[in-house]
C-alpha cells in the first residue's frame, strides 16, 4: 500500500519532470512527450516515470535516448526543487496503454463497420438480437 508521503513525492516529481522537459530540455530528440505518472518505493531511492510518446518506434527510441541523456541534468532539477534527502535516481518507461486502447478502438470500430450493410444500417437490429436471445432461452428450457 502506499503512502501518503510517497503519493505526494511521485506527484511532485511528475510535476517537476514535466515542466523541466516542455520548457527547459532543449533536446532536439525529446519532442512529444507526455509524463503520465511516476511509481516511487518508500524508500525514494529511485523513481520510475512512465511516459506516453507521440509517433512511431524510431521516434520512441529516441526520446528514451534523448532522456536519458538528460536523465542526471533532470535529478539536479528535483533537487533543486524538492526537499528530500536523497535525490531519487531516474528511469524511463514508454507506457503503452494509450497505443493499446488506441488499438482497440480501431479494431472496435472495425468490427462495427463489418456489422453494416452498403447503406449504413446495421445488419443486426436491436429487435432481431433480442428475438434471437428469446428463442435461445425458449429453446435451452424445452431442453
Amino acid at each position: 500500500m502506499k503512502s501518503r508521503r510517497t503519493a505526494k513525492v511521485a506527484e511532485a516529481i511528475r510535476q517537476v519532470v514535466s515542466s523541466a522537459i516542455v520548457i527547459e530540455l532543449r533536446d532536439p530528440r525529446v519532442k512529444n512527450v507526455t509524463v503520465l505518472h511516476v511509481e516511487v518505493p518508500s524508500d525514494l531511492r529511485t523513481a520510475k516515470i512512465y511516459i506516453s510518446i507521440l509517433g512511431d518506434e524510431k521516434a520512441e527510441r529516441l526520446t528514451l535516448q534523448g532522456l536519458n541523456a538528460a536523465r542526471g541534468w533532470l535529478q539536479s532539477k528535483i533537487a533543486d526543487q524538492l526537499q528530500l534527502r536523497l535525490t531519487p535516481i531516474l528511469s524511463f518507461v514508454s507506457d503503452q496503454g494509450i497505443k493499446k486502447s488506441i488499438e482497440v478502438s480501431k479494431k472496435l470500430r472495425e468490427i462495427y463497420n463489418e456489422d453494416l450493410d452498403p447503406d449504413g444500417e446495421a445488419l443486426i437490429s436491436e429487435e432481431d438480437d433480442e428475438e434471437t436471445s428469446q428463442d435461445e432461452l425458449e429453446q435451452e428450457s424445452t431442453d
